[in-house]
Parts: C-alpha cells; sequence; structure tokens
C-alpha cells in the first residue's frame, strides 16, 4: 500500500462578521474540568465511499470553531494559578502535536473509504459534549451551519452554597493525598485490547436473568445489567483471593443528575464524577450476577445532586482541599483488582453525517490501561452493543472464551 502523508494544517476559526471577537480572554476550568483526566482522549470514524473532500471537511470544522471557540485555544494558568483555556484563536492541527487540545486527522484510502481521527484534551470537554461537537461539524459540513442550539460557555455555573455543606467525603474518592506511586508486580505482561460484541438476543437473556435473579418493580437497565456480568467475568479470570476488595468506577454524568443548577444538554464543559460500587471477590462471584446488578445501580443512585453540590462545596473550599490531588491524575496503568468504565450508549456517534452517509464503525482509540472498559453501541443498529475492553494478554483469552455464558 503506498502512503502520501499531507503536511499538517493549522485550522483557525473562520468568523462572518467583521468584528472578531478578542484574543486574550480567559475562561478559568470548573471542578469538573480539573478533576477530570488531563489527557486527550481519541476517536475513529470509519466512512464508506463516496465521501466529501477534504476541503469541505476543513471549512466546515473551520466555521464550527468560531462557535466552539475552546478547542481553537490553549490551556494555561493564569496569574492566580487557575487552570485556564485561553481564547486566542490559534486553531487546532490536522496531523496534530500535544499542545492543540482538539487534534483531527483524515486517511483516505484507494477504494474511497475515510477514516477520521480526533483527539480532544479531557480537560476541556466530557464525551457527551464531545459528541455534540461532532454532530455540529457534520451538519456544517453539510448546510453551512452549526447545529443548533448553539453551546453555553459558561463553566462559572457551579457556585458553591452558603455556607458550604460537606455531606461527603470526597478527600476519599474524587481526591487523594500526594503520595508516590507504587510499582505494579504484574506490568511485565502485555496489555491488549479486545472488542466484545454483544447481541441485543444476548442482552435480553442477560437482562432476564437478572431480573430472575433479584426481581423489583422496575427492571435494571441494559447498562447495569451489562457491567454486573463484565465485573464478575473479569474478576473471575484473574484469580483474585476471595477476601480481596474489587471496586468499579462508573461516570456519572451530571446532566442527568443536577438541579440547582441545571446544566442543560449544550454546557460546554465536563460534568462527570463517580460512582464506586465495590464488593469482595467471594461475595462478588459466589451470589448472582442480579447482586452485582443492585450493587452498581445503588452506588450509581447516590451520585445524585445532593453529591454534586457537596463536591462543588468541597472543591471551593481552601481548608478542605490543602494537600489534596485528584485522583484521575494517579495515572494507573493496571487497575486490578479494580475496574473502569465509560459509557457511549447516550452519545449519538453514529450521526456525523458529512452529506453522503454516516459511518459504518465507530471505535476508541487504544487505551493503555488494565481493567478500563467502554461501551458503545454497535453499527448493526439493532440494539447490539460492542465493549472494548483492556486486559492483560494473559487474561483475555479467558475472559472471551467465558464471555456469553450466563452463570
Amino acid at each position: 500500500m503506498n502512503i502520501n502523508r499531507r503536511s499538517s494544517l493549522l485550522l483557525k476559526p473562520i468568523y462572518h462578521t467583521p468584528t472578531h471577537p478578542p484574543t486574550d480572554a480567559l475562561i478559568p476550568l470548573s471542578p469538573f474540568d480539573t478533576v477530570t483526566y488531563q489527557i486527550h482522549e481519541g476517536l475513529l470514524y470509519a466512512y464508506r465511499p463516496p465521501n466529501p473532500s477534504n476541503e469541505a471537511i476543513e471549512q466546515g470544522l473551520r466555521r464550527l470553531l468560531a462557535e466552539f471557540k475552546e478547542f481553537a485555544g490553549r490551556l494555561i494558568f493564569d496569574d492566580n494559578g487557575r487552570q485556564c483555556i485561553l481564547l486566542n484563536d490559534e486553531g487546532i492541527r490536522f496531523v496534530g502535536i500535544e499542545e492543540e487540545l482538539l487534534q483531527v486527522q483524515l486517511t483516505r484510502f484507494a477504494c474511497g473509504s475515510l477514516v477520521v481521527g480526533c483527539t480532544i484534551h479531557h480537560a476541556v470537554v466530557d464525551g457527551l459534549c464531545f459528541s455534540h461537537f461532532l454532530l455540529a461539524w457534520g451538519q456544517t459540513v453539510r448546510n453551512g451551519i452549526p447545529v443548533l442550539p448553539l453551546p453555553l460557555h459558561d463553566r462559572s455555573i457551579f457556585i458553591p452554597r452558603n455556607p458550604p455543606l460537606f455531606h461527603f467525603e470526597h478527600s476519599e474518592i474524587e481526591y487523594t493525598a500526594r503520595q508516590p506511586k507504587a510499582k505494579h508486580p504484574e506490568l511485565q505482561h502485555t496489555i491488549v485490547i479486545e472488542r466484545a460484541h454483544i447481541p441485543s438476543a444476548f442482552l435480553e437473556k442477560l437482562k432476564s436473568k437478572v431480573s430472575g435473579d433479584n426481581p423489583c418493580d422496575k427492571p435494571y437497565t441494559t447498562f447495569e445489567c451489562l457491567t454486573a456480568h463484565l465485573w464478575r467475568k473479569i474478576t473471575r479470570v484473574r484469580n483474585l483471593e476471595g477476601e480481596l476488595t474489587t471496586k468499579f468506577r462508573i461516570a456519572v454524568n451530571g446532566r442527568f443528575k443536577m438541579r440547582n443548577p441545571t446544566v442543560p444538554m449544550s454546557y460546554m464543559g465536563n460534568v462527570v464524577l463517580w460512582a464506586w460500587p465495590r464488593s469482595t471477590v467471594k461475595d462478588l462471584l459466589s451470589k448472582p450476577v442480579g447482586h452485582a446488578a443492585g450493587l452498581i445501580h445503588d452506588a450509581v443512585a447516590r451520585v445524585d445532586d445532593g453529591y454534586f453540590s457537596s463536591f462543588v462545596d468541597f472543591s471551593s473550599c481552601k481548608e478542605k482541599m490543602g494537600g489534596l490531588v485528584p485522583s484521575a491524575y494517579e495515572g494507573d496503568v493496571v487497575l486490578s483488582p479494580d475496574l473502569e468504565v465509560s459509557s457511549w450508549l447516550r452519545m449519538p456517534f453514529y450521526d456525523m453525517d458529512f452529506g453522503t452517509n454516516p459511518p459504518y464503525l465507530v471505535a476508541p482509540s487504544y487505551t493503555r490501561e488494565e481493567g478500563f472498559m467502554q461501551i458503545v453501541s454497535s453499527f448493526t443498529g439493532i440494539g447490539d452493543v460492542d465493549v472494548f475492553v483492556s486486559l492483560f494478554d494473559k487474561d483475555m483469552g479467558s475472559f472471551i472464551d467465558g464471555l456469553y455464558y450466563l452463570d
């Protein structure tokens, strides 16, 4: 295969008014932005032919950057030591470097297929906000105008209560004391990632089994049933000691939880905290899958409006925050005996259409983090789900072999 690589391009916003906004404005990050992962997250979109030209895709992106100005800016620290986004219109780069907050690469094949690779710095937006940006990009290429509603840029809407109320001990959850990390004893093993396809028929059988294990008035969701199943399967192949505690880090989006303030879907930024269901290995594996689903359901339910408000108050209190750093900064490569999951089931990634056809495959970039999972709706469009799982190579085969067995 012959590969012709274009030199990288710096794309800056296109404004349709003679007066451009100032390029020295600063947007301080919210507590939800600073507590999340300070990394680039990646996505790959694959399109069958025909596809629009590179120029059409680039021009649509430049028009959209006039509305999503944060992506064309840079992360800096202001004079008070706060991390901010500088709205300097420096732009985003095709085939980029780490300095840019948004990076895009287009790869075209001789057959006419197109792969669009995107990475975004997680401190700028969460996954739901990024999916709305991608939808707006597709619409801008198709129609020449951004999608409505336009993004809400005000990150100062999270105002601590007076007096503050600390109902939860966030210093042991979202934050941690600074301490050196011990090297994990199993780092000599290779971490691999696999896509596990979960048919809708299997999901229905799983949900039926969960309901039979733990009957209740309201059935558990597909997410709760599937993550309970995955938690048990991965814990089993890890061969952990029975008295060891295993925890499951689950992202919870505040747009569906917060009431004061109510956060619109168009909010530009992060609004994610985490639920932490936990169990001993022995209880998790000896009790039915419905028990694990109940643990997940209850833990997610506890991350409610009161929990989010308590986090805002805690993060704004200098006395509470002394000596603490976000636990997401720890940078664990190996999560065992724990797990982490990010669900994209509510995110309309397959609706990103440049005007010729929607993508036939959406996939996350490789994440070298043992025990990390991403759940996405499948390209089949019939209720199937794809799970991208990172595990040690020594465990992956046993996990895939036992995945479709309902024990």
